[in-house]
């Protein structure tokens, strides 16, 4: 059985989804806080059980029989991220499975500019020393984080923002179909995956201008010193972590460690990945959220 974790999470339920179009429901599960959540699953015939990162016998419970464990990373950075991602784990160990994969990030590693890619270096080197067979699916930025990101300049007409660099911007969906493809197949990658990554990676002067051909209006690229950008986060309420945590991702897109783009997810995928000209399309134009 295939365990899947956080599966109602904008990456965990698509991955849910894609495996349902590819193995019986009968031979996959779902680990969660809140099985009612998850009653949609349940009435077509996945297996639904409570469990917690925070809460070892949940997980004992959850992760029984499991062939693989899909561990999906949690949306915290630092030490309690660590602590939980170690838990679960653990708790893969203990029920046997044969293999556990996780949802790393490029950029992955000790040296990053970005805690979140601290942590899933962490996670990985906790994956190593488990002594069980695993593959770190090594994602692309998010190009939900970007629309974050520029929502209010598109909208405004101004994208401020502090500098940036290259970001091989990559949607959940695409990436849910890749974690799909991999469990399906178990077995095709062994540690870390090469970057799962759409065909460009592109600054956010680029997104400027890929916005306004989009709107006909024109959207102009202002950049924000990051200490003036940190000031507006905590004047809007963000905790000073929180604030540093996210200027952390500037930092790492000016050092080119988004910048890195793959053929592998396309491989994975059977098609060219969604680009972020369509995921603005579509953000813009009203029409479905390819995100989701």
């Amino acid at each position: 059985m295939i365990i899947v974790t956080g599966a109602t999470g904008k990456l965990g339920r698509q991955i849910v989804e894609r495996l349902l179009t590819r193995i019986p429901a009968d031979l996959i599960g779902i680990s969660i806080r809140d099985p009612q959540r998850a009653k949609a699953f349940a009435d077509r015939g996945v297996r639904v059980r409570r469990g917690s990162f925070t809460d070892a016998d949940s997980l004992a419970h959850a992760f029984e029989g499991a062939s693989q464990v899909l561990i999906v990373s949690v949306d915290k950075m630092g030490d309690a991220c660590v602590r939980q991602h170690r838990a679960a784990i653990d708790g893969a160990v203990a029920a046997g499975a044969r293999r556990i994969l996780y949802t790393s990030q490029m950029g992955a590693g000790h040296d990053s500019h970005f805690q979140a890619c601290r942590d899933h270096a962490a996670t990985e080197d906790a994956l190593r020393a488990s002594g069980v067979p695993f593959t770190s699916l090594r994602n692309g930025f998010y190009a939900a984080s970007a629309m974050q990101f520029a929502a209010h300049g598109v909208e405004s007409g101004e994208i401020t923002l502090p500098e940036d660099g290259p970001v091989a911007w990559t949607t959940h969906a695409d990436l849910a179909d890749a974690a799909a493809a991999v469990l399906a197949d178990e077995g095709r990658f062994d540690g870390p995956t090469p970057p799962l990554t759409a065909a460009q990676a592109l600054t956010f002067d680029d997104i400027a201008a890929i916005a306004g051909d989009i709107t006909g209006r024109t959207i102009t690229r202002a950049t924000a010193p990051d200490t003036e950008f940190r000031e507006q986060l905590t004047g809007q309420g963000a905790p000073a972590g929180t604030a540093d945590q996210l200027l952390g991702i500037f930092a790492a897109a000016r050092a080119g460690e988004f910048a890195a783009v793959d053929p592998t997810l396309a491989a994975l995928i059977g098609r060219e990945p969604l680009s972020m000209s369509t995921v603005l399309h579509e953000q813009l134009s009203g029409g479905n959220d390819v995100q989701r």
